[in-house]
């Protein structure tokens, strides 16, 4: 059993928003990792995929999230399950808060490039 202090939790702060890592391998967990993002009002996220499946379930605000061409709205208590390998653009006009997890093994790529990087919230 492992718990990890609020004091180890790592913070990577990106132009679309902050993600609070909560839990993954580097901090003692096993192969799930688990973060909190915070994404202010009037911001998106960058067009990406991941290579495995995400959970999000949001704690505050409204969230739109762009699945492949359909547009996802999901408010405070919601749960959105987004497949992996698909297209997805994550934005918000009042921004929000949401509670996410994913294999800890999971990549991200974005359209016209090979390259497929594990997020440093995910690690």
């Amino acid at each position: 059993m492992t718990v990890i202090q609020h004091t180890e939790t790592r913070r990577t702060e990106t132009p679309a928003g902050v993600m609070t890592t909560l839990a993954s391998p580097t901090q003692g967990g096993s192969s799930l990792a688990l973060w909190r993002v915070e994404v202010p009002a009037d911001k998106s996220g960058p067009v990406h995929f991941i290579d495995t499946e995400q959970i999000w379930t949001l704690v505050a605000g409204r969230a739109t999230i762009d699945l492949d061409g359909v547009k996802l709205t999901a408010a405070e208590g919601d749960t959105v399950i987004l497949p992996a390998d698909v297209l997805r653009q994550v934005s918000t006009d009042e921004g929000f808060t949401a509670i996410v997890t994913a294999q800890a093994s999971a990549k991200a790529g974005v359209p016209g490039s090979d390259t497929m990087v594990v997020p440093p919230w995910i690690a």
